[in-house]
Formats: structure tokens, C-alpha cells, sequence
């Protein structure tokens, strides 16, 4: 997995953080650069937790499942990629996201939630074998700055852009699945 891909897996994944971030954003009246800055680094710092717990998972179990992983990363991606369209088509969940609270027990809730799809996808970079260390920076520092941007985002233009910014995660997840199992089958000629 390249560069470009990374980064472009590193966005896909910081959509939901996005998402939410907007939601945060519209529910702070009195917006202060703390509350952006404090919001990228509960998202950032977990996007970037998740995917390594699930690289050293899947780097233990990765000699058993070698002959399929590709198939694995395309199902999970598939997967992560397709619910997060599906939340974007619903239009719903506007529920506790619109929570000001910046406190601790509900961020880490929020940043657990919007990074259980990097724990999948840190179990894909043991079977692709990813360099990891880079990978998670590359992660966490990309979902640091959208989330951070989200909030103010969020503040001033309001929950528009919430649907659209979780459909383009989602899309994204599920072409870098299908370029992964493409490529293993041989079918793409890069």
C-alpha cells in the first residue's frame, strides 16, 4: 500500500470523526480554538490507537489466515465502507453527537465509536503488511486536522455537510477493499 493510498484510506477513515465533529461544532456557542484543538486529539489519538491494536491482532493471527487475507480485507472494508454509506443515506443518528459537552467520558465514547472501523482496518494492514508506525501517524495526524476543521466547520455552517462527508468515507473504504482484492486476482494492471 502506497503513499497516495494511505492518505487516501487515512481521509476515508476520518470521515466519521468528521461527521461527528461537525455535530460538536454546532453545539458550542462559544467556539474557542481549545475546543477544535481538543476534539482532533480525542479523534486523532484514537484513529490511531485503533488501527495498531488491530495490526499486532492480526500480525498474530496472520499466518493462519494468509491464503485469504486479501478476501478478509476486501469483507471488512466492504463492510465498514458500506455502513458508513448506508448511516449517510439515513440521515439519522443526530442524537448525542449534539451533545456541547467536551468532557471526558463522552469524547472517549465518541472516539471509540468512530474508530472501531480502524481497528478492522489495522487487521488488514497485518495481512498486507503495512508499515504500521507510519501508517497510524499518517492516520492520526490526517484525522487530527479534519476533525479540528470539522468543529469549526460545524460552528459556522452547520450539519449539512455531516451525510455527505460519512458517504465519501464510506465510498472511499469500499474502492480501497476492491482495489486490494483486484489486485491479489490479478485483474488490475497496477
Amino acid at each position: 500500500m502506497g503513499l497516495l493510498e494511505l492518505l487516501i484510506l487515512a481521509v476515508g477513515l476520518a470521515m466519521d470523526a468528521f461527521a461527528v465533529s461537525i455535530c460538536k461544532g454546532l453545539s458550542i456557542r462559544r467556539l474557542k480554538l481549545g475546543h477544535c484543538l481538543l476534539v482532533g486529539l480525542w479523534f486523532g489519538a484514537f484513529q490511531a490507537l485503533m488501527p495498531t491494536l488491530g495490526y499486532f491482532l492480526g500480525s498474530t493471527f496472520a499466518q493462519l489466515v494468509q491464503a485469504i487475507d486479501h478476501w478478509i480485507a476486501f469483507v471488512l472494508l466492504l463492510i465498514i465502507g458500506g455502513n458508513m454509506i448506508r448511516e449517510a443515506l439515513s440521515g439519522g443518528e443526530e442524537d448525542e453527537d449534539l451533545s456541547p459537552s467536551l468532557a471526558a467520558p463522552g469524547m472517549f465514547l465518541l472516539a471509540v465509536a468512530t474508530s472501531i472501523d480502524a481497528l478492522a482496518v489495522g487487521v488488514t494492514f497485518a495481512f498486507l503488511k503495512v508499515k504500521i508506525w507510519a501508517a497510524v501517524a499518517l492516520i492520526g495526524v490526517c484525522t487530527f486536522v479534519i476533525s479540528a476543521v470539522g468543529v469549526k466547520i460545524g460552528h459556522v455552517f452547520g450539519a449539512r455537510f455531516k451525510s455527505k462527508a460519512e458517504l465519501f468515507g464510506g465510498v472511499v473504504l469500499v474502492l480501497i477493499g476492491a482495489k486490494i482484492l483486484l489486485e491479489h486476482l490479478g485483474l488490475l494492471p497496477f
